[in-house]
């Protein structure tokens, strides 16, 4: 291992770091509480695995590495919106060359990263599914603390759901989210009320 290679990786490992600080484009018109970039990846790897869960034939080492590579190039070309898609154009692909290079993983990972983006293999339609479907879920959260951009994106949800998704997991997942409760999880579960020093005895 030479001195410049490791140091490309912690550069790179910095630059992970990093993405933290990135908003996702929700922020330019609402400036509500949103899932940045890195915690967007984390829901879809777990969204990603939960799918994959209930399909067959998923390599399921590939599955995470690629919910973890599908949107780091949003580090240099950063999330844009739909609205400025209409004005500006992105080159994600340099953006994740540059991102990699000279690291350890770089031809691991941008293999990985152009599988994803061509979109015909089973772990790529589950990891994409994954990311649509995170908006799905952040949209719940965000009408449960009284905001109506849930309702306000309904259509445009409704066509994603129809003509963008790919696995059948993930088109029930979506009816499913339809008028969900997302405090089921902590109400219904172990807690204070139901299990605990609160717990009325008959």
């Amino acid at each position: 291992m030479t001195k410049k290679k490791l140091a490309d990786d912690i550069d790179f490992l910095f630059e992970m770091g990093a993405i933290r600080f990135m908003d996702r484009s929700w922020v330019h018109f609402l400036r509500e509480d949103f899932a940045n970039v890195t915690e967007h990846h984390f829901r879809v790897f777990w969204l990603a695995m939960v799918i994959a869960s209930h399909e067959k034939g998923v390599d399921t080492g590939k599955l995470a590495k690629m919910a973890l590579v599908h949107d780091i190039a949003e580090s240099r070309s950063s999330d844009v919106d739909y609205l400025s898609r209409q004005y500006v154009v992105r080159n994600e692909e340099l953006s994740v060359h540059d991102m990699f290079a000279g690291t350890a993983v770089e031809k691991e990972f941008l293999e990985l990263w152009q599988e994803y983006e061509e979109r015909e293999s089973l772990e790529s339609k589950i990891v994409k599914d994954a990311d649509n479907l995170d908006v799905d879920f952040e949209l719940a959260e965000q009408a449960a603390k009284g905001s109506r951009l849930q309702a306000d994106k309904a259509p445009m949800r409704q066509t994603v759901a129809e003509t963008k998704l790919y696995t059948e997991t993930a088109k029930q997942m979506f009816e499913q989210l339809k008028g969900v409760n997302p405090h089921q999880w902590h109400l219904k579960t172990r807690n204070r009320i139901n299990g605990g020093d609160w717990k009325t005895t008959s």
